[in-house]
């Protein structure tokens, strides 16, 4: 881990934290083969990769009534309670985000100007497996699909060797309103989604967190599917004082570096002795990490920075552009307001990234990689598409007519200045 003062970090170790999407063109090649392969074969395409990588011969693609009556039958009745409890919270999050289905303003008589928006027509959601099953992201990318009115909702992902899905994730999927459940992972699934195959239903969208694989087969099939935005491995970035307490952060670390090897955590303080003591306690809570495998490759990604002011602080943030941000300050609104470039916030010592994962009701699916400068994590909007409307009177089309027709003219489209004049002179 990078423990040092702003001062004496070089150039390349600053570059290095905040460049994180150099892996995404080592695996161009092999992405694009497979989604080849996929558009090509269709299910027989599907069943040769998830045994390739998945080690699972599935005959079946879509997770059938029987399998989801067995999964949730499997599934603690408690378990259940606390994914519609986060369900719930989700739903109402995302509903309170809705826009005004119809509007209009009338800027001039006979000239009323408005918006219409409608939903996208299907959606699919890429749920990741392998290290560990995400039930929470899920409800995360289906809940938002559904308050939006998508009408078709299908779900993939990956089976274990024995060809199933983990029964939480498939109770979650249940739970969130999914249409179809399909037992795809990795580039395969994304293919499917693009593509549409004999099992597979074709979406106008895919949404959904995934590995660099998954990002790069998501951002190349964008002229069959439109995404949400690229989402990586998951980081974290902390703005600490020293009325920051050094166990919160090293729990908060410790949490992101537990997700993936690739995981990425940064600590930024003003406080030299709150520096000393995280980096004392990330090592002692590593040392009981029950994942500690992967908590100590992600650490070999993480850093903890001293700076000289807080200004340094939110620059350095600013330029990270963090998948989560954690502001533990003592004056936190005079932090928040100068925060440019964020996939989600969280303020206090009391908001741990955990919360918005799992049940607070904001939205887990966020850009990574530095991708908070161009997009936003996902939201109700993401399901839904805007309309413009124009009604127009001959007296409201009179008042803008000349101008109309003076820079058509101009513009040498002689018949759309025609179209004009032939309605104020009719």
């Amino acid at each position: 881990m990078l423990y040092k003062h702003l001062s004496d970090v070089t150039e390349e170790e600053l570059d290095k934290l905040l460049d994180r999407t150099g892996e995404l063109m080592d695996v161009s090649e092999t992405v694009s083969s497979i989604l080849h392969d996929v558009q090509e074969k269709g299910d027989d395409g599907l069943r040769e990769y998830t045994k390739k990588f998945d080690k699972a011969d599935i005959q079946a693609i879509e997770v059938t009534p029987e399998e989801m009556e067995e999964a949730m039958g499997l599934v603690d009745a408690e378990l259940i309670r606390h994914l519609e409890i986060a369900a719930e919270n989700i739903r109402n999050f995302h509903a309170a985000q809705l826009p005004e289905k119809t509007w209009f303003i009338e800027p001039t008589p006979g000239i009323k100007l408005g918006q219409m928006a409608t939903p996208l027509a299907s959606v699919g959601a890429y749920v990741p497996g392998g290290r560990a099953s995400y039930p929470s992201t899920a409800l995360m990318t289906i809940i938002p699909a559904k308050v939006a009115g998508v009408k078709s909702v299908v779900m993939c992902t990956p089976p274990g060797p024995d060809g199933k899905v983990n029964p939480l994730t498939l109770a979650a999927g249940k739970v969130a309103g999914a249409d179809h459940i399909y037992k795809l992972g990795g580039v395969q699934a994304i293919a499917a989604m693009a593509y549409g195959t004999e099992s597979v239903l074709k979406v106008a969208k895919i949404v959904g967190p995934g590995n660099v694989f998954v990002t790069v087969a998501k951002m190349m099939v964008r002229d069959k599917a439109e995404i949400d935005f690229p989402a990586g491995p998951s980081e974290v970035l902390i703005i600490a004082d020293d009325s920051a307490d050094a166990g919160m952060i090293a729990s908060d670390i410790l949490a992101q570096a537990e997700h993936d090897p690739k995981s990425v955590s940064v600590l930024v303080t003003t406080s030299a002795e709150l520096a000393e003591q995280t980096n004392a306690e990330v090592k002692k809570q590593a040392d009981a990490a029950v994942r500690k495998e992967i908590v100590d490759s992600s650490l070999e990604n993480a850093a903890i920075i001293v700076t000289d002011t807080m200004d340094e602080c939110i620059s350095i943030s600013n330029d990270f552009a963090p998948e989560h941000l954690e502001i533990m300050v003592e004056d936190d609104d005079a932090v928040l307001e100068r925060i440019e470039n964020a996939g989600s916030i969280f303020v206090g010592n009391y908001a741990p990234v955990a919360a918005g994962d799992y049940a607070s009701g904001t939205n887990h699916v966020l850009p990574t990689a530095g991708y908070p400068k161009l997009y936003s994590g996902l939201n109700i909007h993401h399901f839904l598409k805007y309309s413009t409307i124009q009604k127009i009177t001959k007296e409201g089309l009179g008042s803008i007519g000349e101008t109309i027709i003076a820079l058509a003219e101009k513009e040498g489209l002689q018949a759309h200045a025609d179209s004009v004049k032939l309605r104020l002179n009719d």
